[in-house]
């Protein structure tokens, strides 16, 4: 498959190698063409690694990840083109913190909205799905460095969408049972909302490679 991985910090950097490994031509998108990071990262990947701007890994793709910060998400979108996501599954994986007033962040939105549910109201035609923003790139691409049985989860208005995109999610490592559905795109908002208690537990474990179980009562 040919995706697009919008972005080239860490998280991007983690997901495009992942995808690159397991077979996937991956363009890195950035807001430059000579973006020095992407272009490291290309040379690094090998074959089946390109980078260039938003709008080139996003115009070739068949399916888009936003990797970029949630408070520039929706530029980062908008430089790709909404004619080049039309259509598309583009998996947002971005969180909205603020760190403009030091640590800890806050969140640019919440409670009534989300940056999942804005970018899919500013791009309607395309297929947004939310998921991977609550675990640590790492854990993201290799969840097996977390022993046991834990969930990550998934939202979007697409159910064809988020299949496709629970098929990435297995070939990550993520078994289907782990995933938990958390219906429309508006389960965003508790996605996103999640990072301050991720942050507080980060500085209490004082490791970032962990994650969370569901469980309930009617479980075996």
């Amino acid at each position: 498959m040919k995706i697009a991985v919008l972005g080239t910090g860490t998280v991007g950097r983690t997901i495009a190698t992942k995808l690159v490994e397991l077979g996937h031509e991956v363009t890195m998108g950035s807001r430059t063409a000579d973006n020095e990071n992407a272009r490291e990262w290309a040379a690094a990947a090998g074959g089946g690694a390109a980078q260039g701007t938003f709008a080139d890994a996003a115009s070739g793709a068949e399916l888009v990840f936003n990797c970029t910060g949630g408070a520039v998400a929706a530029d980062a979108l908008r430089a790709a083109g909404a004619e080049n996501l039309a259509g598309k599954v583009v998996v947002d994986v971005s969180n909205p913190l603020d760190f403009s007033h030091g640590r800890p962040p806050t969140l640019t939105v919440c409670n009534t909205d989300s940056v999942g549910e804005q970018l899919q109201r500013e791009f309607p035609d395309a297929r947004i799905v939310k998921t991977l923003n609550t675990v640590n790139q790492a854990v993201m691409t290799d969840p097996a460095s977390v022993p046991g049985n834990h969930t990550l989860f998934i939202s979007g208005n697409d159910a064809d969408a988020k299949k496709t995109v629970e098929g990435i999610l297995g070939a990550f490592g993520w078994p289907q049972y782990a995933i938990l559905d958390l219906g429309d795109i508006t389960g965003a908002r508790g996605q996103e909302m999640y990072l301050p208690l991720w942050l507080r537990l980060m500085g209490t474990l004082g490791r970032p490679d962990f994650n969370i179980a569901v469980v309930h009562a009617g479980q075996n």
